[in-house]
């Protein structure tokens, strides 16, 4: 079992709210600044309009998405200035702080994005004016606001089971073509136009017997090679896993009832006898039932007002440096300082599945191989130190679909919910709209 300290309490990240990912800022134009908007008497700026609007033009131009109607846009992004600008003041309020630990973790991940390192981005930054100071700036603003919504909005959404269990009975009722995938593979018996009905027995007997001795158990393989007379057989008679649509439609209603390993009755087409096996069926409204699974442990120490998060991960730092030079074992440090309930397991998180970890800790430890120590990484919990030891492809239990969906819908459920959270700061704020000066 993975402790409490490394789950993913909620789904930090697209679709919840948070700004977009924060790409190296271009110089701006130069133009005559003016105030555009007062919220609670914190002004926003026509220059910092044109820095976001900028911003988004660029990434857009990088997705090579088409550019909207810019005067839209501009407002959009005002808009979007607004909402944040509020949601900021509330969490300053709240007391919430950024330590530059946290800070300089976000700083590696822009560089990571634009594919360089810390020192290139920042020599990037020192030609522009105030670029590295405007970058922290707005990385301190992100992580003020996800902390916020951490608080405010993702601590407070939970699924129940019988959520799962209603949304598990309607997918498996649904049998809309347009959200199933499946892998068929097939063994045909052509049957020529000219075939007399003589012939059309005996090529009907030789499929039935096909049919027979895969359902009694044989290898589909060796039979495929034995009896298929497709003209493709070096994937074993799979024709590969799509969407149900694109499947001739008499294969999909011999299959459609049918589960993963099962052999349908003989279909009749007109090219022939056709002995059909379910080798993948997917449900794309359903998590995936194969997954890559990483085992890790980690070295968590939590932040406290006797240990801040930049003397966390200082001591964290010494630590693995101790690991890598082979001065000490990671799991001995990590029942000796770590101050989670993996601690007496040396660490050790077990298996899990993509999702089980909040956000900051499963990107860090994707980017691991195995055997490969992490540097010290921020989260929620305090600072870690992570180890990857293990990775493997998995097949989700039953118990392990229930968590991937019960994943999914509270995704779904924080967007809702961060919705009308946002909505509500926004309706307390004021918020005055200011004319450009003539």
């Amino acid at each position: 079992t993975v402790p409490a300290e490394a789950l993913r309490p909620s789904a930090t990240g697209a679709g919840v709210g948070v700004a977009a990912p924060i790409r190296v800022p271009t110089s701006v134009e130069p133009a005559a600044d003016f105030i555009v908007a007062v919220v609670n008497a914190e002004p926003i700026t026509n220059n910092e309009v044109r820095s976001a609007l900028q911003r988004v033009l660029q990434q857009l131009a990088q997705q090579r998405r088409p550019q909207p109607d810019i005067r839209e846009l501009a407002s959009q992004v005002l808009e979007r200035l607004i909402n944040e600008k509020a949601q900021l003041q509330v969490a300053r309020e709240s007391g919430i702080l950024v330590d530059s630990a946290a800070i300089d973790q976000a700083e590696q991940g822009v560089a990571r994005q634009n594919q360089m390192d810390v020192t290139e981005l920042r020599a990037r930054l020192a030609r522009e004016a105030a670029g590295h100071t405007q970058l922290r700036d707005q990385l301190r603003d992100q992580l003020l606001l996800t902390r916020l919504r951490e608080r405010e909005v993702e601590m407070r959404v939970r699924v129940s089971d019988s959520e799962v269990d209603q949304y598990l009975q309607e997918q498996q009722a649904n049998t809309d073509p347009a959200n199933l995938e499946i892998n068929l593979a097939q063994i045909l018996v052509v049957v020529p136009d000219s075939a007399t009905p003589v012939q059309l027995a005996a090529l009907q007997a030789r499929a039935q017997r096909a049919l027979d001795r895969a359902r009694a158990g044989e290898d589909f393989v060796a039979l495929v090679r034995e009896f298929s007379d497709a003209p493709d057989l070096a994937n074993g008679g799979q024709m590969g896993l799509r969407k149900a649509d694109r499947y001739p439609a008499l294969f999909v209603d011999a299959t459609k009832n049918l589960a993963v390993g099962d052999i349908a009755a003989l279909v009749r087409s007109s090219a022939g006898f056709h002995i059909l096996k379910v080798f993948e069926k997917v449900n794309a409204a359903l998590p995936t039932m194969a997954v890559t699974q990483s085992r890790a442990r980690h070295i968590l120490l939590r932040v406290s007002p006797q240990l801040s998060e930049a003397a966390a991960s200082a001591k964290l730092s010494d630590l693995k440096k101790r690991i890598v030079t082979k001065q000490a074992d990671f799991a001995a440090l990590a029942r000796e300082h770590s101050q989670d309930a993996s601690a007496a397991e040396g660490g050790d998180l077990g298996w899990a599945s993509p999702g089980q970890f909040v956000p900051e800790f499963e990107d860090a430890m994707n980017r691991l191989a195995p055997g490969q120590v992490s540097d010290p990484v921020v989260s929620r919990f305090g600072v870690h130190l992570i180890e990857l030891t293990e990775r493997r492809k998995a097949t989700l239990t039953p118990a392990q679909q229930r968590e991937a969906v019960r994943v999914m819908l509270r995704e779904k459920k924080l967007d809702e919910a961060y919705t009308l959270w946002a909505q509500d700061i926004r309706g307390k704020a004021y918020v005055e709209m200011r004319e450009p000066p003539q």
